[in-house]
C-alpha cells in the first residue's frame, strides 16, 4: 500500500495550492483519507479528512472556508484545495488512510511522504 502526496510549493499569502494524494496498489475509495500537517517545532495536526462510507468531510477550524477536500475515484486520488493561504499554513503536509475521521479512535495505518507548503507574507 503506497500513498504519494504532491503539489506543495512556495506561494504568497492569499494564494492557492492543490495537493494530491495518489494511491497505488489499492483502491483509494475503500478508505477514508486525512490530510495532516506539521510545522517546524509544532505537533502534527489533522487538517482535513474525507470519509470512505459517505464522503463526509471534516476540517480543522482554522482552515474551514479556505480548504476543500475531495476525491476522484477514477483517478484514485484525494485532493486538498487550499485557498487564501496564510503564513501560518506553512508546514509539511501528509496524507494518510483513516478509519474514523477526526475521531480519537482513528487509526492512520498508511502514510504518504510529505509535501512542503511554504506561504510567504
Amino acid at each position: 500500500v503506497q500513498l504519494q502526496a504532491s503539489g506543495g510549493g512556495l506561494v504568497q499569502s492569499g494564494g492557492s495550492l492543490r495537493l494530491s494524494c495518489v494511491a497505488s496498489d489499492f483502491t483509494l475509495d475503500y478508505y477514508g483519507i486525512g490530510w495532516f500537517r506539521q510545522a517546524p517545532g509544532k505537533e502534527r495536526e489533522e487538517v482535513s479528512c474525507i470519509s470512505n462510507s459517505d464522503d463526509n468531510t471534516y476540517y480543522l477550524n482554522s482552515v474551514k472556508g479556505r480548504f476543500t477536500i475531495s476525491r476522484d475515484n477514477a483517478k484514485n486520488t484525494v485532493f486538498l484545495q487550499m485557498n487564501n493561504l496564510k503564513p501560518e499554513d506553512t508546514a509539511v503536509y501528509y496524507c494518510a488512510t483513516s478509519v474514523a475521521c477526526f475521531d480519537e479512535s482513528d487509526v492512520n495505518e498508511f502514510w504518504g511522504q510529505g509535501t512542503l507548503v511554504t506561504v510567504s507574507s
